[in-house]
């Protein structure tokens, strides 16, 4: 037995390394020299330590504007799917109404079709209402999503019917049952589909490049495609923003974690 654990627990410090190492290399190449960053072969200790690259990184584009936007929009975006989520949730787990499972396997399906299918018709449409380059263009095609309604769906089933069905002969309508009790219930629920929400919304590029032109208008992640230019890739540069990026998305998920994994424990989809 415990040689089986120590073999266990190798194989996890293996699995643990090769998943650290990108981020790893990230930094490390972002604390470079621009020669030393494309040098081959590379290396893994910079030679000479470059931390003004984070400070050059900042001024040499809007960071702060972009991570306005990026914070505006990711907020909007996921409180947005927590209200739609926790409505629709609600109707397909609670309320009884005639097509409800064919409803609720039609818009499962939607799951199936690519982005880049609905990419131009979702582009016509916002140029047609007259939102391109605005903040509803990036916030209300994504305000809903089918994902986090069949995830709370899922764990909506989980809280006992027994406890609806109480809630509604104390007089309490469908709505009050969802706000003072299912809502309160399922935190872990809402927690998950919040990061997940929030960190779509953080890393989007593709749409927001398409549907804006003016830098005052772009997130975080369309900023990082400024160090990739004609003369070259600044990558030195681009590995500090993107450090810059993703550490408030480290942040959100290390105080959010446990109830991330009490959320995917309760609602069946363990591995």
């Amino acid at each position: 037995m415990k040689i089986g654990a120590a073999l266990a627990h190798l194989a996890l410090l293996a699995g643990a390394m090769v998943m650290i190492f990108p981020f790893y290399w990230m930094i490390v190449t972002s604390l470079k020299p621009l020669s030393e960053a494309v040098q081959a072969p590379p290396t893994l200790i910079p030679h000479r330590w470059m931390f003004a690259n984070y400070a050059e990184a900042w001024r040499s584009v809007p960071f702060a504007r972009y991570f306005a936007n990026t914070v505006f929009i990711s907020a909007v975006v996921t409180a947005g799917v927590i209200l739609t989520s926790a409505l629709a949730a609600h109707a397909f787990s609670r309320m009884e109404f005639r097509g409800k499972n064919a409803v609720f396997a039609g818009m499962l399906a939607t799951m199936m079709i690519p982005f880049e299918v609905i990419l131009i018709p979702d582009f016509v449409l916002i140029k047609n209402l007259g939102w391109y380059n605005t903040y509803q263009a990036m916030i209300l095609p994504w305000a809903a999503n089918v994902f986090s309604i069949f995830l709370l769906r899922q764990f909506f089933m989980t809280i006992p019917v027994e406890l609806y069905e109480a809630a509604i002969l104390d007089g309490c309508s469908s709505w009050i049952y969802l706000w003072k009790v299912a809502m309160p219930i399922s935190t872990p629920a809402l927690v998950t589909i919040g990061i997940f929400s929030f960190l779509g919304s953080w890393n989007s590029l593709l749409w927001p490049l398409i549907v804006t032109s003016e830098q005052k208008m772009r997130p975080i992640q369309v900023g990082l495609a400024y160090f990739q230019t004609d003369q070259g890739t600044y990558y030195n540069l681009l590995m500090a923003g993107a450090t810059l990026t993703i550490l408030p998305i480290v942040i959100l998920f290390l105080f959010a974690q446990r109830h991330f994994v009490e959320s995917i424990a309760r609602t069946g989809l363990k591995g």
